[in-house]
């Protein structure tokens, strides 16, 4: 629709999950990190279930890429060191930024201590819904708050911030809570903004996924094609290089996250085409 057609390339590496070209700057990965983790963290995410495995390939990219010895062995690195739970997002920042003294779990990141970012968990008090477009999220903007006693605040949001991000106002709600404002940041097309990145779920019909196929997915400057491959899964992602936000000279790319799907109600015909495929699996 007078776009070029754009050949994704899989996001199939440690530096893809993180959003970065390969070599970039330990100041870059940290950043990436920050921000990845506090917006996949399951406790962020409790109706969506695929939050829970990103923010386990988020862990281990991060540490991957910060711990040259483990890039030998990360292949073959099969230990969880979630398989008892996650922690509480609160202490997942103190331990991982260095605000507290408590033992890390094998395979859990190391970092230098640094200040955690504005975006934290909601615990209940007061909530406000602030959306934003994507360049008001990109450049940060001024938007006022009304709180529960009547009193009505301006706000900066920092720039660059991400849809599904929760700021914090401290002590302002009645009794001395907190309020907290919660980012949404997306389009009508069902974009999503995440800092310069733009992310999009495309739900493909299951044989689509095994055979490839040729999509039309949005983007912020029009509708592109995108080949999915042969072989796709649900839940492999996509990219599109440039088809992002730019700021200073560094630009985003967007993120097409491709989920199969299954008739809720099949016909006789579909339902044989099934069995006869569960037949040549078990084969």
């Amino acid at each position: 629709m007078g776009a070029l057609p754009i050949n994704p390339m899989v996001v199939s590496n440690h530096w893809d999950v993180l959003g970065l070209q390969p070599g970039a700057s330990q100041e870059s990965l940290k950043q990436a990190f920050r921000r990845l983790a506090r917006r996949w963290h399951p406790d962020l995410n409790a109706n969506d279930p695929a939050a829970e495995e990103r923010f386990k390939r988020i862990n281990e990219a991060y540490a991957v890429l910060t711990d040259p010895r483990r890039q030998e062995t990360a292949a073959n690195d099969e230990d969880d060191p979630f398989a008892s739970g996650f922690p509480d997002f609160d202490d997942y920042l103190d331990t991982l930024f260095g605000k507290s003294q408590a033992p890390q779990p094998s395979g859990w990141p190391a970092t230098t201590p640094a200040p955690p970012p504005p975006p934290v968990q909601a615990k209940g008090d007061y909530e406000t819904v602030i959306e934003l477009s994507p360049q008001e999220a990109l450049e940060g903007s001024t938007v006022q708050v009304s709180l529960a006693d009547g009193l009505v605040v301006e706000v900066q949001t920092p720039p660059e911030a991400g849809d599904g991000w929760r700021l914090r106002l401290e002590g302002v709600a009645p009794g001395g809570g907190d309020h907290f404002l919660q980012l949404q940041v997306r389009t009508a097309d069902d974009l999503r903004i995440d800092g310069l990145q733009v992310l999009y779920r495309l739900n493909l019909p299951a044989p689509q996924g095994a055979l490839g196929a040729h999509a039309v997915v949005p983007t912020l400057t029009g509708p592109v094609r995108l080949r999915v491959p042969p072989g796709t899964s649900s839940g492999q992602l996509l990219r599109l290089r440039g088809r992002g936000l730019e700021r200073f000279g560094r630009g985003g790319d967007q993120i097409v996250e491709v989920r199969l799907v299954v008739p809720e109600a099949c016909s006789e015909a579909e339902i044989a085409l099934y069995r006869r495929l569960e037949e040549l699996l078990e084969e």
